[in-house]
């Protein structure tokens, strides 16, 4: 049986967003481990990163609603982006069971998702942010709109020696940085054809997540703004599966 309100097409449709698997199909998440931007950390499939050293666990660019944001200049998407990250959010956060959530920028993809948001979806983020202490770092989208979703707002924090901001800094050796804001994705051959895939990409000083959102698109990290970000660096390649993270050398 599909989910609910077709939600099943809806994951298929949001390519290389995360998807949904059938029950029959279902098989154990496995999240790697990594040693990045100073953390020995768990990445999940969904594109969460948990730190157990810090009960963390840290999502980039949810862009909740934006299929409603599309919708207000005539542009009809399906209607369910909000629900389907929001679910891969909860199931990140229902393996790793964190004490803190960091969302690192873009948490809404404009100024005014949170007035937008259903009330299913709403409830769903209520419940999240009264089991965890939430932070929302501020992203060049929605400005200061994920204010109205309780917790702390800033433009960046540093954790345990380790910066987390929405937009990678220019200089590669400002320290150990964690950043968002680019969506990185990579090509790998599967099966004798070419499959682009979400990505973390990193390494021991400096990491960039993907994109939770489930309409966001890639950038490829063979991209100037990418690459240039580890200019004598070989940086590892995390890419997101349905189940499971792959982790290569770019």
């Amino acid at each position: 049986m599909d989910t609910p309100f077709g939600m099943h097409a809806m994951s298929a449709f949001s390519f290389p967003g995360p998807r949904l698997p059938r029950a029959e199909r279902a098989t154990p998440v496995a999240p790697v481990r990594a040693h990045l931007a100073g953390m020995d950390a768990l990445l999940d499939p969904t594109g969460a990163l948990y730190w157990p050293a810090e009960n963390l666990l840290v999502v980039s660019d949810l862009h909740l609603e934006t299929g409603s944001s599309y919708a207000r200049t005539g542009q009809m998407l399906p209607p369910y982006d909000s629900a389907i990250t929001l679910g891969a959010l909860a199931a990140a956060f229902a393996r790793h069971r964190p004490g803190r959530v960091l969302s690192l920028g873009d948490t809404f993809h404009d100024p005014f998702g949170a007035e937008r948001l259903g009330d299913a979806d709403r409830a769903t983020l209520a419940a999240l942010t009264a089991a965890a202490d939430f932070i929302w770092v501020t992203g060049n989208h929605e400005r200061d709109g994920a204010a109205a979703l309780g917790g702390t707002v800033c433009d960046a924090i540093t954790i345990a020696g380790t910066t987390f901001r929405h937009i990678p800094s220019a200089a590669p050796s400002s320290g150990r940085e964690v950043a968002g804001h680019l969506h990185p994705a990579a090509r790998v051959a599967l099966q004798g054809r070419p499959v682009k895939r979400r990505c973390f990409i990193g390494c021991g000083e400096r990491l960039v997540m993907p994109a939770m959102g489930c309409l966001t698109g890639g950038l490829s990290v063979t991209d100037p703004a990418i690459a240039g970000l580890w200019p004598a660096a070989r940086p590892q390649l995390h890419l997101l599966g349905r189940n499971r993270v792959l982790s290569l050398a770019a």
